[in-house]
């Protein structure tokens, strides 16, 4: 199976996140179970039903967290230097409207928009890979044509 690049801090959030799943969240769900199965019929109790679809919804995450963590390959944006790669912040003027953005490149199971993580399979990471600082890129996106100039490029 395939790698899957991530930054530390998205390692350990992964982890986390996967802890809390099974020390918290599957215990807590567990007993919420147990307590419907004591108000009887289990055909006609709602509370039943959506303490089991919980359940599955919290074990369907628990595997996919597993499987993730289990094909991780850690990698050390600061260890890195030179044009854009894996783990680069970037900092961007949109050259149509001046407007500035800060994005990070990231694997796709970390990536967060609103934070500035950007999945490093999106159409302006593609682009951005490989340019250096000063350069202009041309980005396809479903908004239309979209141009860029990198102004920085740091590895943190």
């Amino acid at each position: 199976m395939e790698k899957i690049p991530m930054t530390r801090a998205g390692h350990i959030a992964l982890d986390g996140e996967l802890k809390k799943l099974k020390s918290v969240e599957r215990p807590a769900i567990i007993k919420a179970i147990a307590e419907a199965r004591e108000h009887g019929d289990l055909s006609e109790n709602a509370e039943y039903h959506s303490a089991r679809e919980k359940q599955s919804f919290i074990e369907g995450r628990i595997k996919e967290l597993e499987g993730m963590l289990s094909l991780a390959e850690v990698i050390d944006p600061a260890s890195l230097s030179g044009a854009i790669k894996f783990g680069a912040t970037v900092q961007l003027v949109d050259e149509d409207t001046d407007e500035e953005k800060t994005y990070q490149i990231v694997g796709e199971a970390e990536a967060n928009i609103e934070k500035g993580l950007l999945n490093l399979k999106s159409p302006l990471a593609r682009a951005l890979i490989g340019k250096e600082e000063g350069d202009s890129v041309e980005v396809r996106t479903p908004g239309g044509e979209r141009s860029y100039e990198i102004l920085s490029v740091k590895y943190v």
